[in-house]
Protein backbone atom coordinates (compact mmCIF):
# COMPACT_ATOMS: atom_id res chain seq x y z
CA UNK A 1 0.00 0.00 0.00
CA UNK A 2 1.21 3.77 -0.08
CA UNK A 3 3.82 4.41 2.55
CA UNK A 4 5.42 7.25 0.90
CA UNK A 5 5.56 10.07 2.70
CA UNK A 6 5.13 8.67 6.34
CA UNK A 7 6.35 10.90 8.70
CA UNK A 8 8.49 8.82 11.21
CA UNK A 9 10.04 9.88 14.20
CA UNK A 10 12.58 8.01 16.07
CA UNK A 11 11.35 7.14 19.98
CA UNK A 12 15.40 8.13 20.96
CA UNK A 13 14.45 11.25 20.19
CA UNK A 14 12.01 11.84 22.63
CA UNK A 15 13.42 9.42 25.24
CA UNK A 16 16.69 11.26 25.21
CA UNK A 17 14.85 14.80 26.38
CA UNK A 18 13.80 12.90 29.54
CA UNK A 19 17.30 11.17 30.09
CA UNK A 20 15.94 7.77 29.49
CA UNK A 21 18.39 5.23 27.86
CA UNK A 22 17.11 3.17 24.86
CA UNK A 23 19.16 0.34 26.13
CA UNK A 24 18.01 0.35 29.64
CA UNK A 25 14.62 1.58 29.22
CA UNK A 26 12.22 1.19 32.20
CA UNK A 27 9.63 0.24 31.67
CA UNK A 28 7.66 -2.12 29.06
CA UNK A 29 4.67 -1.39 27.12
CA UNK A 30 3.01 -0.59 24.18
CA UNK A 31 0.87 1.92 22.22
CA UNK A 32 -2.81 0.88 21.34
CA UNK A 33 -3.99 2.83 18.02
CA UNK A 34 -7.72 2.04 17.08
CA UNK A 35 -9.06 3.38 13.85
CA UNK A 36 -12.59 3.81 13.47
CA UNK A 37 -12.77 5.21 9.53
CA UNK A 38 -11.37 2.28 8.00
CA UNK A 39 -12.70 0.37 4.84
CA UNK A 40 -11.65 -1.46 1.67
CA UNK A 41 -13.23 -3.56 -1.16
CA UNK A 42 -14.22 -7.47 -0.92
CA UNK A 43 -13.07 -9.00 -4.28
CA UNK A 44 -16.85 -8.55 -5.85
CA UNK A 45 -15.86 -4.86 -5.47
CA UNK A 46 -18.11 -4.22 -3.00
CA UNK A 47 -16.86 -1.59 0.05
CA UNK A 48 -16.46 -3.34 3.39
CA UNK A 49 -15.88 -0.91 6.82
CA UNK A 50 -14.41 -2.20 9.73
CA UNK A 51 -12.63 -1.24 13.16
CA UNK A 52 -9.13 -1.86 13.30
CA UNK A 53 -7.11 -2.17 16.74
CA UNK A 54 -3.00 -2.00 16.21
CA UNK A 55 -0.14 -2.68 18.90
CA UNK A 56 2.90 -1.08 19.02
CA UNK A 57 5.42 -2.66 20.91
CA UNK A 58 7.51 0.22 23.10
CA UNK A 59 10.39 -1.51 22.15
CA UNK A 60 9.80 -0.58 18.33
CA UNK A 61 12.26 2.28 16.87
CA UNK A 62 9.92 4.47 15.43
CA UNK A 63 6.47 6.39 16.04
CA UNK A 64 3.99 7.02 13.11
CA UNK A 65 2.73 9.89 13.09
CA UNK A 66 -0.84 10.46 12.96
CA UNK A 67 -1.72 12.28 10.16
CA UNK A 68 0.61 10.29 8.03
CA UNK A 69 -0.90 7.06 9.48
CA UNK A 70 -4.38 8.39 8.58
CA UNK A 71 -3.17 8.81 4.99
CA UNK A 72 -2.23 5.65 4.65
CA UNK A 73 -5.39 3.45 5.96
CA UNK A 74 -7.18 5.98 3.54
CA UNK A 75 -5.07 4.30 0.57
CA UNK A 76 -7.00 0.63 1.39
CA UNK A 77 -10.27 2.60 0.36
CA UNK A 78 -10.48 1.37 -3.03
CA UNK A 79 -8.04 -1.51 -2.96
CA UNK A 80 -9.23 -5.13 -3.35
CA UNK A 81 -8.81 -7.68 -1.24
CA UNK A 82 -9.75 -11.70 -1.06
CA UNK A 83 -9.77 -11.55 3.06
CA UNK A 84 -9.64 -10.14 5.67
CA UNK A 85 -6.90 -11.79 6.58
CA UNK A 86 -5.14 -10.37 3.66
CA UNK A 87 -6.04 -6.69 4.43
CA UNK A 88 -4.87 -7.68 8.23
CA UNK A 89 -1.78 -9.37 6.66
CA UNK A 90 -0.64 -6.47 4.34
CA UNK A 91 -1.34 -3.48 7.54
CA UNK A 92 0.94 -5.73 9.59
CA UNK A 93 3.52 -6.19 7.22
CA UNK A 94 3.89 -2.64 6.32
CA UNK A 95 3.27 -0.86 10.05
CA UNK A 96 5.70 -3.70 11.31
CA UNK A 97 8.68 -2.05 8.60
CA UNK A 98 7.78 1.85 9.29
CA UNK A 99 8.00 0.90 13.41
CA UNK A 100 10.51 -1.11 13.53
CA UNK A 101 9.05 -3.33 15.53
CA UNK A 102 6.51 -6.50 15.45
CA UNK A 103 2.79 -4.63 15.22
CA UNK A 104 -0.47 -6.33 16.22
CA UNK A 105 -3.24 -6.44 13.55
CA UNK A 106 -6.53 -6.69 14.56
CA UNK A 107 -9.57 -5.61 12.40
CA UNK A 108 -13.61 -5.86 13.17
CA UNK A 109 -15.06 -6.34 9.59
CA UNK A 110 -18.54 -4.98 9.56
CA UNK A 111 -18.18 -3.57 13.34
CA UNK A 112 -18.90 -6.78 14.28
CA UNK A 113 -17.43 -8.42 17.10
CA UNK A 114 -15.82 -5.07 18.56
CA UNK A 115 -16.62 -4.50 22.42
CA UNK A 116 -19.18 -2.41 23.10
CA UNK A 117 -18.82 -1.51 26.65
CA UNK A 118 -17.85 1.65 27.92
CA UNK A 119 -15.85 1.61 31.55
CA UNK A 120 -15.14 4.13 34.07
CA UNK A 121 -12.02 5.27 34.97
CA UNK A 122 -10.51 3.02 37.88
CA UNK A 123 -9.28 4.24 41.22
CA UNK A 124 -9.59 7.72 42.93
CA UNK A 125 -10.12 10.45 40.34
CA UNK A 126 -8.28 13.66 41.69
CA UNK A 127 -10.40 16.09 39.63
CA UNK A 128 -12.08 17.72 42.06
CA UNK A 129 -9.42 19.18 43.79
CA UNK A 130 -10.50 22.75 44.71
CA UNK A 131 -7.18 24.12 43.19
CA UNK A 132 -6.50 27.62 42.11
CA UNK A 133 -4.35 27.48 38.84
CA UNK A 134 -2.69 30.39 37.45
CA UNK A 135 0.09 29.04 35.67
CA UNK A 136 0.25 26.80 32.51
CA UNK A 137 3.91 26.51 32.61
CA UNK A 138 4.50 22.61 31.99
CA UNK A 139 6.59 21.96 35.37
CA UNK A 140 7.63 18.60 36.58
CA UNK A 141 9.05 20.31 39.77
CA UNK A 142 5.39 20.31 41.09
CA UNK A 143 6.29 16.51 42.17
CA UNK A 144 9.70 17.68 43.71
CA UNK A 145 8.49 16.37 47.36
CA UNK A 146 5.41 14.90 46.07
CA UNK A 147 5.95 11.62 47.78
CA UNK A 148 4.84 11.81 51.63
CA UNK A 149 6.22 10.22 54.70
CA UNK A 150 4.36 7.00 55.90
CA UNK A 151 3.92 3.98 55.05
CA UNK A 152 4.14 2.48 51.56
CA UNK A 153 0.51 2.66 50.00
CA UNK A 154 -1.15 0.95 47.44
CA UNK A 155 -3.39 3.24 44.76
CA UNK A 156 -4.72 4.11 41.42
CA UNK A 157 -5.43 7.61 41.34
CA UNK A 158 -6.68 9.28 37.59
CA UNK A 159 -7.96 12.17 35.64
CA UNK A 160 -9.37 13.40 32.86
CA UNK A 161 -7.57 16.84 32.85
CA UNK A 162 -4.56 16.02 30.58
CA UNK A 163 -4.40 17.88 27.49
CA UNK A 164 -1.48 18.13 25.21
CA UNK A 165 -0.50 19.50 21.96
CA UNK A 166 0.34 17.66 18.47
CA UNK A 167 3.98 18.58 17.82
CA UNK A 168 3.73 18.57 14.32
CA UNK A 169 0.24 20.68 14.16
CA UNK A 170 -0.15 22.11 17.69
CA UNK A 171 -3.75 20.86 17.48
CA UNK A 172 -5.00 20.10 21.25
CA UNK A 173 -4.75 16.13 22.51
CA UNK A 174 -7.19 15.38 25.27
CA UNK A 175 -6.90 12.25 27.13
CA UNK A 176 -7.34 10.69 30.35
CA UNK A 177 -4.81 9.03 32.08
CA UNK A 178 -5.03 6.42 35.29
CA UNK A 179 -1.61 6.22 37.20
CA UNK A 180 -1.18 2.97 39.18
CA UNK A 181 1.54 2.56 41.91
CA UNK A 182 3.07 0.71 45.14
CA UNK A 183 5.11 3.07 47.65
CA UNK A 184 5.17 6.61 49.58
CA UNK A 185 2.05 8.07 48.89
CA UNK A 186 1.95 10.74 46.26
CA UNK A 187 0.30 14.21 47.23
CA UNK A 188 -2.69 14.04 44.96
CA UNK A 189 -2.65 17.97 44.77
CA UNK A 190 1.39 18.13 43.54
CA UNK A 191 -0.09 15.29 41.11
CA UNK A 192 -2.99 17.06 39.80
CA UNK A 193 -1.07 20.52 39.23
CA UNK A 194 1.63 18.31 37.60
CA UNK A 195 -1.11 16.70 34.90
CA UNK A 196 -2.33 20.38 33.86
CA UNK A 197 0.74 21.97 33.37
CA UNK A 198 0.80 19.47 29.91
CA UNK A 199 -2.06 22.04 28.91
CA UNK A 200 0.33 24.38 26.57
CA UNK A 201 3.47 21.20 26.20
CA UNK A 202 3.91 20.19 22.94
CA UNK A 203 4.58 16.41 22.71
CA UNK A 204 3.47 13.32 21.21
CA UNK A 205 0.74 11.18 22.91
CA UNK A 206 3.57 8.19 23.39
CA UNK A 207 6.62 10.79 24.71
CA UNK A 208 3.58 12.29 27.08
CA UNK A 209 2.97 9.10 28.82
CA UNK A 210 6.70 8.04 29.14
CA UNK A 211 7.62 11.47 30.48
CA UNK A 212 4.62 11.35 33.40
CA UNK A 213 6.32 7.48 34.01
CA UNK A 214 9.74 8.57 34.53
CA UNK A 215 8.77 12.47 36.17
CA UNK A 216 7.15 10.52 38.74
CA UNK A 217 9.47 7.72 39.00
CA UNK A 218 12.24 9.89 39.48
CA UNK A 219 10.74 12.18 41.76
CA UNK A 220 8.55 10.09 43.76
CA UNK A 221 10.37 6.89 43.64
CA UNK A 222 7.65 4.55 43.77
CA UNK A 223 8.09 0.35 43.94
CA UNK A 224 5.86 -0.17 41.49
CA UNK A 225 4.28 1.96 38.59
CA UNK A 226 1.92 1.96 35.75
CA UNK A 227 0.58 4.86 33.36
CA UNK A 228 -2.19 4.56 30.75
CA UNK A 229 -3.80 7.37 28.78
CA UNK A 230 -6.92 6.98 27.00
CA UNK A 231 -7.31 10.01 24.37
CA UNK A 232 -9.69 10.89 22.08
CA UNK A 233 -9.71 10.02 18.91
CA UNK A 234 -8.44 12.97 16.00
CA UNK A 235 -9.56 11.98 12.31
CA UNK A 236 -11.02 8.71 13.04
CA UNK A 237 -7.95 7.32 15.00
CA UNK A 238 -7.03 7.17 18.75
CA UNK A 239 -3.79 6.23 20.72
CA UNK A 240 -3.40 4.63 23.80
CA UNK A 241 -0.01 4.01 25.31
CA UNK A 242 0.73 1.78 28.10
CA UNK A 243 3.89 1.95 30.27
CA UNK A 244 4.55 0.40 33.46
CA UNK A 245 7.57 -1.50 35.09
CA UNK A 246 4.93 -4.10 36.84
CA UNK A 247 2.27 -4.84 34.94
CA UNK A 248 1.90 -6.37 31.35
CA UNK A 249 -1.62 -4.82 30.34
CA UNK A 250 -4.13 -2.00 32.36
CA UNK A 251 -7.12 -3.12 33.01
CA UNK A 252 -9.25 -0.26 31.55
CA UNK A 253 -11.49 -0.28 28.38
CA UNK A 254 -12.87 2.41 26.24
CA UNK A 255 -14.24 5.29 27.97
CA UNK A 256 -17.25 7.14 27.25
CA UNK A 257 -15.13 9.83 25.73
CA UNK A 258 -13.68 7.83 23.35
Amino acid sequence: MNTTGWLLLPRARGRDLIGVDERQLPFSGFDLWTAFELSWLNAKGKPVVGIGEFTFPHSSSNLIESKSFKLYLNSFNQTRFDSVEQVSAAMQQDLSQAANGQVTVKLYPGLEGYPAQIERLPGINIDDLDIAVDDFAFKPEYLSGAAERGEPVSETLSSNLLKSNCLVTNQPDWGSVVIRYEGRKIDRESLLRYLISFRQHNEFHEQCVERIFNDIKQSCRPEKLSVFARYTRRGGLDINPFRSDFETAPALGRLIRQ
